[in-house]
């Protein structure tokens, strides 16, 4: 009887656990399209340019019965190839007119259920 419990509440402890990260990763991209162009390209940027990486563990989320589901995020920033060489790319004028600066921000989720990890990431593409 207990082991059929076990194989009902397994699979909706998974979905639960779904669920939290997912919301999780809606909050980065809501972070990343509002932080300010000028705070997203600063040297502090908590994206900061590839290969450099920020690296934290956060809280995801609180389960059923208290549970903490914890993980880490790590965020970085690839410069489009039509920026200018300044921020990261090879554009000149006659390429990039406009003079935009585009990035490409990631923000990928590590997280452990029962022994296993998980990836989760998310793509965020800025333009000024």
């Amino acid at each position: 009887m207990l082991k059929g419990t076990m194989n009902i509440l397994a699979p909706r402890q998974w979905t639960m656990v779904q669920n939290v990260s997912d919301a999780y990763l809606s909050y980065e991209k809501a972070y990343a399209q509002r932080i300010p162009f000028e705070t997203l390209t600063d040297a502090s940027s908590p994206w900061p340019a590839y290969p450099a990486k920020s690296e934290k563990t956060v809280t995801l989320g609180t389960l059923p019965g208290g549970r903490t589901l914890s993980g880490n995020v790590i965020r970085t920033r690839v410069p489009d190839e039509n920026n200018f060489p300044a921020h990261g790319g090879s554009a000149t004028l006659s390429t990039n007119p406009a003079e935009m600066q585009t990035w490409i921000l990631q923000s990928h989720v590590t997280y452990k259920i029962s022994g296993r990890e998980y990836v989760k990431s998310r793509t965020i593409v800025r333009t000024q």
